[in-house]
Parts: C-alpha cells; sequence; structure tokens
C-alpha cells in the first residue's frame, strides 16, 4: 500500500495505548502517577510501537469517580502536575512520532462545578438552562440505571431551588443540558483550547449520552463538533464510546457520510471474542465479523480486548454470558453491574502465556484499529481487594521492585502474589526474548507492516476445523492471512485462497519460514494448540514489505 496513504490518514492503521497519568508513573515522590513520572516513559511507549497515547481524564475533580468527576476543564489536577507540565509531555511525544488524544467528559460534571453551583444557587441563575432541571423526576428505568449498585434512580433532589436534577451516572455527577446552544458552544471551546496545546483529538465517553436530550437531530450535534475538529485540524479524531448493536452505532459514524465520529470502538466484536475464548471455539467471534458493517470512507473500527471500565457482556445473552462468567469470573466478587467482569485477562486465563499471546495475535490482526489498556503488554494483573472497576486500574509494574513510586504508601495498591511487580514488570521482560512484552512488541511491529489488516476487505475463510479462525485482508494488491487455533488440541488447516497459486508463497510475519501454495490455491498445514499464524503472499523472491507496497 502507499505509504503516503496509511501516513495521511494516521488512525486507520495506528497502536492507540490507554492510560491513567494517575497510576502510570510516579515523578514527584508522593505516591501520585503524574506528568514528569509519564514523560520519563514515553520512551517505553516508543519501544513498544505505541503511535498514539490515549489520556484517561487529569483534569481538576474531587475524585469520587477517579477523574469522571471534573471541576474544570480547562487545567490539569494539581495532584498530577501543572500545564507546564503536560505541555512538556506532549512535546516528548511528538519528538518521539507519537500522537496525544484524551477523554472528553462533557456529558456531565462534578457537582462541585462551579457551573453547576451556580446553576443550583437559584431558578433565575443564568446557568440554570446548563444543567437538566425538572420539577418532577420523569419515571425510572431500571436498565437504564448505569451502576445499579450504587443508584437506584436517574434524579436528585435539590432541596436549595426545590427541583430534580438529571445525572445519568452518579448522582454527583449532573448532566450537562446539551441542548443548550450556550453549552455546546462552552464544549467546542474546551475542544478547542486543549488541541491548541497539542492534542490530536479526543475519546468521547458515552456518547449516546452526550447526545441524549439535544431536541430535534441530536446528530447535528455531533456532526457540528466533529466539523470544528475538522476546521482546527483536518487530522485530528474522534473516538466514540458507542456500546450498541451494529444497526443502532452506524449512526454515530454519520451513517453513509463519516461526519461524525472518525472512529467507534466494536464492543460487540469484544464481547464475542471473550465468549470464544471461553468455549474454545471461534465461530461467535466470527458470525460478529461477518455481521459487522462496513465503516464510511476514512472512519475506522476500534478494537479492544478490554478497557478501562467493567469488561462489559451486555450484548450476549444470558446464557452466553453465564458461559463467560463460569470460565473468567466464576466468584461473585470478580462479577460487576451482573453484566460484566473486573478483571484482567491475565488472571482470567490462570496466566496461561500460550493463551495470552494468542489473545493478542488476534487482536492485532482484526481489520480496524487495536486499542491497548496499559500494562496489557506485560500482563499485569487485577486487585480485587479494590472497589469495582478500580480493580483493573491498578499502578503500572516497571521493576521488581515495582518502580511506580518511592513512596510505599501508594494512592492505589498492586496486584499481589504471581501478579505482583516481582513476577511481572517491564525491565525483566525486556531481557526475556519469550515474554509477552517482547510478543507484543513484535504484534505491534508486523501490524504496522500489514496495513492491508486495517484498510483492506477483509473475509473470514472456511478454516476446515470449527476451533480455527482464518480470516485475509486485500488492499491494492497485497493480502496478509491471519490463522488462529483457540482450542488447545493440535489443528489441521485446509483453506481454499481465491486468486492464489503455486506463482505465490505465503511468507509466515510471525517466524521464518514459508508455505508453499498447490496450483489449485487450497493450503494444508497442521496448527499447535493456540497457535499463530500470519501469512502475507508474496512471489518466492519477494521480500514481504516489497509485496506490501504494490500500488505504491
Amino acid at each position: 500500500m502507499r505509504l503516503t496513504n496509511t501516513a495521511d490518514l494516521w488512525w486507520k492503521n495506528a497502536v492507540i495505548y490507554c492510560l491513567d497519568v494517575e497510576t502510570y508513573k510516579d515523578g514527584n515522590g508522593d505516591g501520585i502517577g503524574d506528568f514528569r513520572g509519564l514523560t520519563q516513559q514515553v520512551d517505553h511507549l516508543d519501544r513498544l510501537g505505541v503511535t498514539c497515547i490515549w489520556l484517561m481524564p487529569f483534569f481538576p475533580t474531587p475524585d469520587r469517580d477517579d477523574g469522571y468527576d471534573i471541576t474544570d476543564f480547562y487545567s490539569v489536577d494539581p495532584r498530577l502536575g501543572t500545564l507546564g507540565d503536560f505541555v512538556e509531555f506532549m512535546r516528548t511525544a511528538r519528538d518521539r512520532g507519537i500522537r496525544v488524544i484524551a477523554d472528553l467528559v462533557v456529558n456531565h460534571t462534578s457537582d462541585e462545578h462551579p457551573w453547576f453551583k451556580e446553576s443550583r444557587s437559584s431558578r433565575d441563575s443564568p446557568k440554570r438552562d446548563w444543567y437538566v432541571w425538572k420539577d418532577e423526576p420523569e419515571p425510572d428505568d431500571p436498565k437504564a440505571i448505569v451502576f445499579p449498585d450504587k443508584e437506584d434512580s436517574l434524579w436528585e433532589f435539590d432541596e436549595g431551588t426545590g427541583q430534580y436534577y438529571l445525572h445519568s451516572f452518579y448522582r454527583f455527577q449532573p448532566d450537562l443540558n446539551t441542548g443548550n446552544p450556550e453549552v455546546r458552544d462552552e464544549i467546542a471551546r474546551i475542544l478547542g483550547f486543549w488541541m491548541e496545546l497539542g492534542l490530536s483529538g479526543f475519546r468521547v465517553d458515552a456518547v449516546p449520552f452526550l447526545l441524549d436530550g439535544v431536541g430535534g437531530d441530536p446528530h447535528e450535534f455531533l456532526a457540528d463538533l466533529r466539523a470544528f475538529l475538522n476546521r482546527r485540524d483536518g487530522s485530528a479524531i474522534l473516538l466514540g464510546e458507542v456500546n450498541l448493536p451494529y444497526p443502532d452505532l452506524m449512526k454515530y459514524f454519520g451513517n453513509g457520510n463519516g461526519d461524525q465520529v472518525t472512529m467507534c470502538f466494536d464492543f460487540i466484536g469484544m464481547q464475542r471474542f471473550h465468549l470464544s475464548m471461553a468455549r474454545q471455539n471461534p465461530r461467535a467471534l466470527a458470525e460478529a465479523l461477518r455481521e459487522r458493517p462496513r465503516p464510511p470512507k476514512d472512519s475506522q473500527w476500534a478494537s479492544f480486548v478490554r478497557n478501562h471500565d467493567e469488561l462489559t457482556l451486555d450484548k450476549l445473552t444470558d446464557s452466553e454470558r453465564q458461559e463467560v462468567f463460569d470460565a473468567f469470573g466464576p466468584d461473585k466478587d470478580m462479577q460487576l453491574f451482573g453484566r460484566g467482569l473486573r478483571r484482567r485477562l491475565p488472571p482470567m486465563l490462570g496466566g496461561d502465556l500460550s493463551r495470552l499471546k494468542l489473545a493478542y495475535s488476534v487482536m492485532f490482526s482484526l481489520p480496524g484499529t487495536p486499542v491497548l489498556f496499559y500494562g496489557e503488554e506485560i500482563g499485569l494483573g487485577e486487585n480485587l481487594e479494590a472497589e469495582g472497576r478500580m480493580a483493573v486500574r491498578v499502578p503500572m509494574q516497571w521493576a521488581p521492585s515495582g518502580g511506580f513510586s518511592e513512596d510505599p504508601k501508594v494512592s492505589v495498591p498492586s496486584p499481589a502474589g504471581e501478579y505482583g511487580p516481582r513476577n511481572v514488570n517491564v525491565d525483566s521482560q525486556r531481557r526475556d526474548p519469550d515474554s509477552l512484552l517482547r510478543w507484543v512488541t513484535m504484534l505491534i511491529e508486523r501490524y504496522r507492516e500489514s496495513p492491508e489488516l486495517a484498510w483492506g476487505d477483509y473475509e473470514v475463510l472456511d478454516a476446515g476445523d470449527e476451533a480455527v479462525l482464518a480470516h485475509r485482508a486485500d488492499a491494492e494488491g497485497g493480502t496478509v492471512l491471519a490463522v488462529h487455533n483457540f482450542a488447545d488440541r493440535e489443528a489441521q488447516v485446509e483453506l481454499y485462497l481465491c486468486g492464489i497459486d503455486d506463482s505465490q508463497v505465503l511468507v509466515d510475519l510471525l517466524v521464518d519460514g514459508t508455505q508453499d501454495v498447490p496450483p489449485d490455491g487450497r493450503v494444508r498445514f497442521t496448527i499447535g494448540p493456540y497457535g499463530c499464524r500470519w501469512f502475507r503472499v508474496a512471489k518466492p523472491d519477494e521480500l514481504p514489505e516489497d509485496a506490501s507496497a504494490k500500488g505504491s
């Protein structure tokens, strides 16, 4: 493929890495991660191959919801540093060629935000209509309550003014009224402010909630935000958190126009992936890939194994969800809200390195842009002693001693036992050629060398064995094939590769070697338990990178 194309639309084959500044690296020894510490670790992300860092909220906050309750959208939480520290981090990342995006959390604020304090001060306040107030609460839909362990209603009574305010999440997070033109203008100013400081876009939190109550066509608001973004920086992106069935989700891309969110997380594919892992049979994932619509031109899907919230399984049936619970989170304490898991993948898989390597090989080979949650590259564990979703938001482990902070009284404790820093850390894995860190680094290299995976037309193939997922991606004359065995046994693979014959070979991208192609295009080989194979179609004497550059 043309390198100019893949560089121009950088997000289509980016490698995005989500991190929380507070839990990544402490730079001043107070037990809390900060921008100075993060800046010192940018080279780890550069070595890994990350091309875009996604920052979880770093704004001033009372910290009742891990930073998602914001009191100032135009500054940095003092615990994490200053705007000067932020700018130094941005400069360092840019120097390594790494873009940065940040969470855009504007469907609500903290109840301690000056806007809300002014709004609740009087029914005649100029900012009264910046939030959603009612004399009587609307009937609650129990299914709409996001945190049923903490809340039993979406409305909270305010004694001072005698009205109820809407809170789609916690009661201390009142919803902004995005139907108010003044609020919408303020949201655009927030985007513009951080883009001036170098951000390349935003991960938009809870997009459907952001559009609730806009009035008229709510998607016009999203299109207006995207248009503002494009005017300021045509290469900037909106990465949308839209956990909806595929037909409903496509509206957030702008249907066929591609003028709303640039990228959407594939929650359906993620949930089917975990069901497939539980069953050791990829059929559920293969069905999702076949069902998944093509995004509009220049838009993209984002693939992930898990994110910073609970590992939601809400789009599975009750029986399917129970299968995943039984396999990966049988204890009630491992589950959350009856719909998800508060676990990281390594403990879910019992520390089985071969299955972990399979999982990330699948993720990087899927059509779309891969998104890593910090620590996944080393197999970071969880701390089930922490409350709720905080179980997976543990400190990054840099060395056998921990390496996160010089202060032993860190704000969030590390996992214990076999997933503690002594056994799981960056320093040790950098020196181990068989480590998960080295494996993920190689996968990122191969993914970046194989733009067909992100850009191409893809097809799920019949592999001849129900335990095997095989798919191919074709773009501009280049072809990449990925084959994965989800089972703990050998599998006999038989693939029919249309348009490919004995004038070509399959060059293995993960290990040395080639696979001959018979004249009829039917390729047969054995793949081991939890085996992973990536192939590039090439002429016998052709270098893989030259085969990828066709059409340039």
